[in-house]
């Protein structure tokens, strides 16, 4: 009997993994393009490296395509000195702003703040969800190390973990699709850098029903 349900749980899981997409294939930025500032994206070591450029404002690579629901993640390494995000649901449109990047912004935040997992809305409205009150979400975060970010949008919801501890949990429908990005924020200095990599998505599309297995389910 156990040997029948260790099968089931790899079939399932197996199921999973050939659903996940790989937007970065650790080579080329194919199927991005950088929007907002002049910060610097490379290609290095199977990474995306984002440095900062003095005096350029939020730079953002963004894909080429967009999300409505989907499971998310990347692993991420930060400058202790830098501030950075994952866009989602984001959009950049000429008759808002000049075509300022904005929307959802899940956070990374290095500083003794420690929100990283947090939500903030890009250039709209701000913080949603800080986690001042979710310290084993803030005492998560690794220091000079690689970190995992874990996203699911499904709807009005969207919920997010940070090396597998649950950080945000927030309901909102203000923009329910559009590209994802990768933040360098703007700094004083240059050579400031974030790095990103094994960056996959289940792209759910419009469905409301989530994939059997998915990571946060059993929260």
């Amino acid at each position: 009997m156990f040997f029948v349900f260790s099968i089931a749980i790899a079939i399932a899981g197996n199921r999973l993994n050939s659903q996940w997409e790989v937007l970065f294939d650790g080579k080329s930025l194919e199927g991005w393009e950088q929007r907002g500032g002049k910060a610097i994206y490379k290609v290095e070591d199977g990474m995306i490296v984002g440095t900062s450029v003095k005096g350029t404002p939020n730079s953002f690579l963004c894909t080429r395509k967009t999300y409505t629901n989907f499971v998310f993640e990347v692993e991420f390494w930060v400058d202790e000195e830098m501030n950075s995000g994952i866009q989602i649901r984001s959009n950049s449109l000429e008759e808002y702003q000049n075509g300022r990047v904005h929307g959802y912004q899940v956070e990374i935040d290095p500083s003794d703040r420690a929100w990283s997992g947090g939500i903030y809305d890009e250039a709209r409205r701000g913080w949603l969800y800080d986690l001042r009150n979710n310290e084993a979400a803030r005492n998560a975060f690794k220091h000079g190390q690689w970190n995992k970010m874990h996203i699911e949008a499904m709807g009005s919801s969207i919920r997010t973990w940070l090396n597998g501890v649950p950080a945000a949990n927030l309901v909102d429908d203000l923009t329910l699709e559009g590209f994802i990005a990768l933040q360098v924020h703007a700094r004083p200095e240059d050579g400031i850098q974030v790095k990103w990599r094994d960056i996959r998505i289940i792209d759910l599309g419009t469905t409301t029903e989530y994939p059997q297995k998915i990571h946060g389910n059993k929260n």
